[in-house]
This record gives C-alpha cells, structure tokens and sequence, in this order.
C-alpha cells in the first residue's frame, strides 16, 4: 500500500503538469480581466505543448531506444528530452505568452526554460537533478510571487504545496530514484529562476 501511496505521488505530481497548473492557478487568482476565449485558447495551448506532444516525442524516442522509462533515471536518457523541452518551452515564450500579452505568464514560462536549460547543462556534465523538485519548486515560487504581486491571502496553498514537495521528496527517495543531493540540487533549480525574475514583473 505505500509502495502504491508512493508511486502515485510521483506520477500524479509529474513535472509535465506543473506549467499547466501554474496556468490554472494564475487564472483563477488574477484579478485582471481576461476573456474566457483567450484563457480557453492559452489552456488548450499549453496542453499540447507541454503535455501532450512530449508525450508523443517520448513514446518516439522510447521506440527508437533513447529512453528507457518516462521517469528519465540516467543523464544520458535527459539530454535529448530536456532539449526537446527546451525548444517547446521557447515556442510557447514566442508564439503563446507573449511579455505585452500576459507578462506574469511569460516570466513563469521564462523561469521554467531557465530551469530545464540549467538542468539540460547539469545532465550533460553527467550531474543529475530531480526534475520533479524542479517543477514543484519552480510551481511554488511561482505561487507565492503572485500572492505579493495582487496582495492576495494564499496561506492554504502555500501549506499544501509545502505538504505535497514534502511528499514528492519521500516518494523520489523511497523509490530510490534520487539521492537527498539530487532532490536539493532540484528544489534550488527549479526555485532560483523565478525569484531572479520576479525583479523583472512583480
């Protein structure tokens, strides 16, 4: 059973939904007005983005053995995802969340593209970080910056992502798919990017 408790964690909790949820939580914490068709649009983009097409690219890349499992355990495994991402990240960062548009949305999308370079150079100086904690930390920053930015109370959110990183580590070190140095290694890629960058919007 906790094995099952672990393991699901770590998949409910996989960092291709964090920027979908960052999304979701700007939309549904933003006082600005944003028409119902734009938030549709940016929603099912993103998505495709960063949901379903790499997704699609792993499923490619598992058939022609460049990766073994979509948790990515070797940095040799990373390299070529994580550089796939990359270049999605930076598509979205042009074409769907323009700085003139929604410009939180972008630096966020801004942070994750620092986040996933960091993590690319990290994996080919054969150094491996818990793209996990990446996300869940980036997702953090993230949420917290918008509670200064529109002085809004978000302390039960703030509580359970505590809980839920919390439960995200245990799962990563129970299944043995990281060390203690990867998850800090993680957690401090993931979080740097967006506070550097709040200087630029909040």
């Amino acid at each position: 059973m906790k094995d099952f408790i672990l393991k699901s964690v770590s998949f409910i909790f996989h960092p291709l939904i964090m920027p979908l949820l960052g999304l979701l939580f700007f939309f549904s914490k933003t006082p600005r007005y944003i028409p119902l068709h734009v938030m549709k649009a940016k929603i099912f983009s993103i998505v495709i983005l960063t949901i379903i097409l790499p997704i699609l690219l792993f499923f490619l890349l598992k058939t022609i053995n460049k990766v073994n499992s979509i948790y990515l355990k070797s940095t040799r495994e990373r390299l070529i995802p994580l550089f796939i991402n990359c270049i999605i990240i930076a598509l979205i960062l042009i074409r769907v969340l323009t700085p003139n548009e929604i410009i939180e949305l972008h630096y966020f999308f801004l942070g994750i593209l620092c986040s996933s370079l960091i993590c690319f150079i990290l994996a080919v100086l054969k150094i491996k970080a818990s793209i996990h904690m990446i996300a869940a930390s980036g997702f953090f920053m993230f949420a917290v910056a918008l509670s200064l930015h529109y002085h809004i109370n978000i302390s039960g959110t703030i509580a359970l992502m505590c809980i839920i990183m919390g439960a995200i580590a245990t799962s990563r070190l129970h299944l043995k798919a990281h060390t203690n140095q990867e998850l800090i290694i993680g957690i401090f890629t993931g979080f740097t990017p967006q506070l550097i960058l709040l200087n630029y919007w909040l």
